[in-house]
């Protein structure tokens, strides 16, 4: 099994790209459903979070008021650095228990939508691709005035809390621009997951994979061997 991230800034549409994998039956990690999930009432990101910010970030039914801590970590990066520390962790514990229930299944590759694959960097050294969703910047700004109920000051501040797109597009092996069309963009990643389902590169991750097995296996015969028949003085 090979590993297949999707990655761009803040509302340049990776939800979009993702979706067409998901619809085509490819399993999808999803980073920031994760980060929700991890900080629900009662969890240990959520008593930490509470602990580090105070009751300000906690709404009345006990959930984190996500408007209230976005603008907190996006006007000071000693904040967002130690919000990341609260979760980074337990988002990336969980990415690598979902892998592993994927590859134990079988699947020949699995997506992970990572919007921060570049500024951790924790996860790169195990991606074979990397799709970078992109957009211009006035795009960029207005989705995120719209989706986040933002001045434009405001989203420019969390876009610029990001590394660049265009460093991002270099990095990475497909690029798709979702500033035009959705049906556009779905068509460009139609085109990529043809590429994707054709690879037998995951054919290749599994030979190592029992070849490494294998060793492991002749080493500890090897060495019982060796032991058992080691003579004993009682000398």
């Amino acid at each position: 099994m090979f590993l297949i991230a999707i990655t761009g800034g803040i509302a340049t549409g990776k939800s979009t790209v993702a979706k067409v994998f998901k619809d085509n039956k490819v399993p999808v990690i999803d980073a920031d459903l994760i980060a929700r999930q991890i900080v629900e009432p009662g969890k240990p990101a959520w008593h930490q979070i509470k602990k580090v910010f105070g009751d300000e970030v906690i709404q009345e039914n006990g959930e984190i008021n996500r408007e209230i801590l976005g603008k907190l970590i996006f006007n000071d990066k000693e904040l967002r650095r130690k919000l990341n520390e609260i979760t980074h962790p337990t988002i990336h514990r969980t990415i690598f228990l979902q892998v592993f229930h994927e590859f134990v299944r079988g699947t020949n590759y699995v997506v992970m939508d990572l919007p921060l694959l570049f500024e951790t960097g924790i996860l790169l050294d195990f991606i074979h691709k990397i799709i970078c969703v992109t957009c211009d910047e006035e795009t960029q700004i207005k989705r995120v005035m719209q989706r986040n109920n933002l001045s434009k000051e405001d989203a420019k501040k969390r876009i610029s809390s990001q590394m660049s797109l265009d460093q991002k597009c270099e990095k990475s092996n497909f690029v798709i621009d979702n500033s035009g069309l959705i049906s556009t963009t779905e068509l460009e990643t139609k085109n990529i997951l043809n590429i994707l389902n054709l690879s037998k590169h995951h054919w290749r991750i599994r030979f190592y994979f029992i070849l490494g097995i294998g060793a492991i296996v002749f080493v500890i015969l090897w060495l019982n061997s060796l032991f058992k028949f080691v003579p004993i003085s009682y000398s």
